[in-house]
C-alpha cells in the first residue's frame, strides 16, 4: 500500500514544471546549572548578525496549547524561559511524524511518506532527482542521496564548526552502530535498508536516530571522517561549553526519549512528558547560558519537532506543488505540523520579548543559514519564509 501511494504521487509529481536550479537565494554575509537563569540582557542593534553561536534544543510532541499554553504542566519551559527571552507565539511545525521535521531543519527538505510514518526502514530514496526551485527530491526514501546537502555540509564548507550532541547515542554500540573515537561514541544510525532498531528505549539506551536530522542524509554519514567528527554522543558536551574556541558555531542537542518528553512514563521508570523535559531543561540551559560562547553573542532556540493539530504557516498549503512534491499532505490530515511555540534566548534579545509573527522550522534553518552567510535549503528558500526579525531582537 505505501508504494503504490508512493507511486501515485510521484506521477502526480511529475506533471510538474521541474526547475533543476540550484538554490541562489544568501542572506548577508557577517562577518548543568542549578536550574536558575540570569536575564538576557537588554536589545541589541544588528538582530541575527550579530549572533555568533547557536543551539537548538529539540523536545517532543506537543502543542502550543499543552506546553507554553499550560505552564503548571512546566513552569521552567513556559513561564521561566519567555520571561528572560523571547517567546514565539506562532512558530509551527512542519509536518508529521517526528522526522520529517528534524530533517526540513537541517536541509529545508520536505516530508515524503517514509518520513511521514518515521523511516521504521531506513530505506534510500531510488534516485537523485531534485526538482523545483526549492530543490527537493522526487521520490520516496528515507536515506537522502549524497548530493543533497545539509546544514552541517554547508558550515564545514565555510568553515564553521557544528555538532549534533544525541544524548545516549553509543551506550549499546551495537543498536545504533556507533564507532568509538578519542571524543566518545560518534556517528550513530541506522544501516541503509535496514531495520531502525532504536525505535522504542530500552533501558540504559533511549536514543532515537530519527531524531537527529543529519543521520539521514548520505552527504553527512557516508563520509566517516566528517560523521565521526559531528556526530556525537553527550559526552563532549560539558567541555566544548568550557571554552569558547572549543564551542561550535551550530549545536543540534536531541534529549534521548525520556528526557525530550516523548515517553511517558520511561523504561527507566521516570515520569517522563513535559515534567521530565522541563527538568532537563532546568539544567542544561543554564551550563549553556554560563558559557562563555553563549555571551559573546549566542543565541538558543528551544521547541518542539511537532504539535497536536495540522495547521501551517509560511507557504504551506495542501496539495502537492513545488514545495513538498512528493505528498499532498505534510501534515498527514493538513497542510503543516500544527502550532508548536518556540523560546529564544540571548544576550541580544529584551526579556519577556513576546512575538506573534508567523515562523516554522524552515524559518529556522533560513535564519541560522542568515546567521552565518549561507545560501537557503530547500523550503528554507521560499519566498514566504521569513527569517527572525526585529520582533524578536528589538
Amino acid at each position: 500500500m505505501l508504494r503504490v501511494k508512493s507511486r501515485r504521487w510521484l506521477l502526480a509529481a511529475a506533471g510538474l514544471p521541474l526547475i533543476l536550479a540550484a538554490c541562489t537565494s544568501m542572506a548577508g554575509r557577517q562577518g548543568a546549572g542549578t536550574g536558575t537563569v540570569a536575564g538576557s540582557g537588554s536589545a541589541a542593534p544588528g538582530g541575527l548578525r550579530a549572533v555568533r553561536h547557536v543551539w537548538v534544543i529539540e523536545l517532543e510532541n506537543q502543542g502550543y496549547a499543552q506546553s507554553f499554553g499550560t505552564p503548571a504542566a512546566d513552569p521552567y519551559l513556559a513561564q521561566t524561559l519567555p520571561r528572560t527571552g523571547a517567546l514565539l507565539e506562532n512558530y509551527y511545525a512542519i509536518g508529521h511524524s517526528s522526522a520529517d521535521n528534524y530533517i526540513a531543519q537541517v536541509s529545508g527538505q520536505a516530508p515524503d511518506i517514509a518520513t511521514q510514518i518515521d523511516c521504521t526502514v531506513w530505506t534510500p530514496f531510488p534516485g537523485q532527482v531534485m526538482a523545483g526551485p526549492d530543490r527537493q527530491v522526487l521520490g520516496e526514501g528515507c536515506v537522502y542521496p549524497a548530493a543533497v546537502p545539509t546544514l552541517g555540509n554547508q558550515l564545514s564548507a565555510a568553515g564553521r564548526s557544528w555538532a549534533a550532541y544525541l544524548q545516549d547515542m553509543g551506550n549499546d554500540p551495537g543498536r545504533d552502530h556507533t564507532v568509538s573515537t578519542a571524543r566518545g561514541p560518534a556517528c550513530g544510525h541506522p544501516a541503509t535498508s535496514a531495520a531502525d532498531p532504536t525505535q522504542k528505549a530500552e533501558k540504559g539506551d533511549q536514543y532515537a536516530a530519527r531524531h537527529d536530522g543529519f543521520t539521514f542524509f548520505s552527504s553527512v554519514t557516508a563520509n566517516q571522517t566528517l560523521c565521526d567528527a559531528h556526530i556525537l554522543s553527550f559526552r563532549p558536551l560539558p567541555g566544548d561549553l568550557a571554552r569558547a574556541a572549543a564551542t561550535p558555531a551550530f549545536s543540534f542537542l536531541a534529549p534521548n526519549l525520556c528526557n525530550d518528553g516523548h515517553d511517558s512514563p520511561c523504561v527507566t521508570g521516570a515520569p517522563g512528558g513535559l515534567a521530565q523535559a522541563d527538568t532537563f531543561l532546568s539544567q542544561w540551559v543554564p551550563a549553556i547560558m554560563a558559557a562563555p560562547a553563549y555571551r559573546d553573542g549566542g543565541l538558543i532556540v528551544i521547541t518542539f519537532d511537532e504539535g497536536s493539530d495540522s495547521a501551517a504557516c509560511c507557504g504551506e498549503t495542501s496539495g502537492i506543488g513545488p514545495s513538498h512534491p512528493n505528498v499532498p499532505l505534510p501534515g498527514k490530515t493538513g497542510p503543516g505540523g500544527g502550532r508548536i511555540g518556540a523560546v529564544l534566548l540571548s544576550p541580544l534579545i529584551r526579556p519577556g520579548t513576546v512575538s506573534t509573527v508567523a515562523y516554522n522550522h524552515y524559518s529556522l534553518l533560513r535564519s541560522i543559514e542568515d546567521i552565518f552567510g549561507l545560501p537557503h535549503l530547500g523550503d528554507a528558500a521560499m519566498p514566504q519564509v521569513r527569517s527572525f526579525g526585529p520582533d524578536v531582537f528589538g
